[in-house]
């Protein structure tokens, strides 16, 4: 891996923002200086990877203040460096950054387990208060899985697992998907190395068969879309190898699978999407089960984007993914990209983009305000945003995240809390059914309420699984028994 100098961050970083250089290398200097007399597994200086970090958000377009924080994350947690002095030498929003990804490893904790998921829940709830400090520590991670070979073989499945637990779906979850791909397919290739050499054998055969065949395909595409006036960049795009494995794990064959091969279709508008999809159709017949629009309704995550798979040449499966640029960019960097477009004023942008458009950021919210036990609060985060999710549809057509195993009752709770409360019927594909019905993918909910009825019941909490359905139910009843018991006592 190319060694990444102090030169090549400030190179970067003036590329795309004037700035005071002289402050970007107070902190290079100050890190250099703490961290001066350590070594990294691999026996090089410790300072190479706080560089690598800056140098990772600085590619994202990273603020000044962010690129710093990169330079500083670790000298709070591992030297004598404390949070006062970063405040007097920078300010006041570095010693934040820093002091959102430092561990709290210098508090006593006799409990491993403990330290553990206070450490994940400082970092996981910093979203609430700076979007930054979690991109800070998943370039970290990226970084430190990069350099994972250096590590015994114990570190590197425990970091692997970890990473894939929590911070893939972090990843997800803010729309990074270049940070999550390849965390994905570094942990894999540490936890399962001869399945991944297996899958990544079979996929690079691919890529070798089809090359030709593809980059005919897209002389033929451009040349039709440029007859009808759309103008295109196109790209050819396999799917990455953990991706692969994921779908062999639901009973999938490798031929089978639909979205191996991908040539993405960017355009300058919208309109262009679509007039590339009529056109994509009048040659190459599509599969209609696997259209998808997510430009009308995008992903929980922001990605937008019109998916169809067709049958190819020499009838190969192909899915075509046609989006904008500006899609293309949040498609790669999720939060991240606000960086290219607002500039300075990106972080306030990203915040009020997590607290309006994305889902699990109100979930987050719910569980650290309810749960106060830390390792419960892992788990919950684990079974609720980090497992398998399932998506389903309002009646109006919005699409509602939920975890795995959730009910309509849960999907209720999730709409209003008035809503799960004044519950007394549901409808799914316009078929009534019960209270705990388990819903699916792509399931359509109507929920019937009256505020007259009696309810929530007790025996509810046995058909719900989210946090918050719970607490509400609880909370109902215990509001509805105190008003019981004065009305009693009366």
């Amino acid at each position: 891996m190319e060694t990444i100098t102090y030169n090549a961050l400030e190179k970067k970083v003036l590329s795309y923002t004037p700035f005071d250089v002289h402050k970007l290398r107070r902190a290079y200097i100050y890190a250099s200086k703490y961290h001066q007399d350590q070594k990294r597994a691999s026996g090089e200086p410790y300072i190479i990877h706080p560089v690598n970090v800056a140098y990772i958000l600085a590619m994202m377009n990273a603020d000044v203040d962010t690129v710093i924080a990169g330079l500083l994350h670790d000298v709070v947690e591992d030297t004598e460096s404390s949070l006062e002095e970063i405040e007097k030498k920078f300010n006041k929003t570095i010693r934040s950054l820093v002091d959102g990804v430092t561990k709290m490893t210098k508090f006593s904790s006799s409990n491993k387990k403990e330290l553990t998921a206070s450490n994940i829940r400082k970092i996981v709830v910093s979203l609430v208060r700076d979007p930054r400090i979690i991109i800070i520590k998943l370039v970290d991670r990226l970084h430190n899985m990069r350099t994972l070979e250096y590590k015994s073989l114990e570190k590197q499945q425990e970091k692997a697992l970890e990473t894939l637990e929590i911070y893939v779906p972090l990843a997800y979850y803010i729309g990074a998907s270049k940070i999550k791909d390849e965390l994905e397919n570094i942990s894999f290739r540490y936890l399962k190395p001869s399945l991944y050499g297996d899958i990544s054998k079979q996929r690079d055969d691919l890529i070798k068969e089809t090359t030709n065949l593809l980059n005919d395909t897209l002389v033929k595409v451009v040349g039709l879309l440029k007859k009808n006036g759309v103008k295109v960049k196109l790209e050819i795009r396999y799917k990455d190898t953990y991706s692969i494995y994921k779908k062999i794990i639901t009973n999938h064959k490798f031929e089978t699978i639909h979205d191996i091969i991908c040539i993405k279709v960017l355009t300058k508008n919208i309109k262009d999407c679509y007039l590339a999809l009529m056109y994509i159709h009048e040659i190459y017949t599509p599969i209609n089960n696997y259209f998808k629009d997510y430009i009308a309704k995008p992903k929980t995550n922001m990605y937008k984007s019109l998916h169809t798979t067709v049958f190819g040449p020499d009838n190969r499966l192909i899915q075509f993914q046609i989006r904008t640029f500006d899609m293309e960019r949040v498609a790669i960097y999720g939060l991240t990209s606000y960086w290219f477009k607002y500039k300075n004023n990106a972080c306030i942008e990203m915040q009020k983009d997590l607290e309006n458009n994305f889902q699990f950021f109100k979930s987050l919210k719910e569980l650290d305000s309810t749960i106060l036990d830390n390792i419960e609060f892992l788990t919950r985060i684990k079974q609720e945003l980090f497992s398998s999710n399932i998506y389903v549809y309002t009646t109006s057509g919005e699409v509602i995240e939920l975890p795995n195993g959730a009910t309509v009752l849960d999907f209720a709770y999730k709409i209003h809390t008035d809503v799960g409360n004044n519950m007394v019927a549901a409808i799914v594909n316009n078929e009534a059914v019960s209270f705990d019905y388990v819903l699916e993918n792509q399931d359509r909910v109507r929920i019937i309420t009256d505020p007259n009825a009696y309810v929530p019941k007790e025996e509810w909490l046995n058909s719900v699984i989210t946090t918050k359905a719970k607490n509400k139910i609880t909370e109902y009843m215990k509001e509805n028994q105190e008003k019981e018991d004065k009305n009693t006592k009366n």
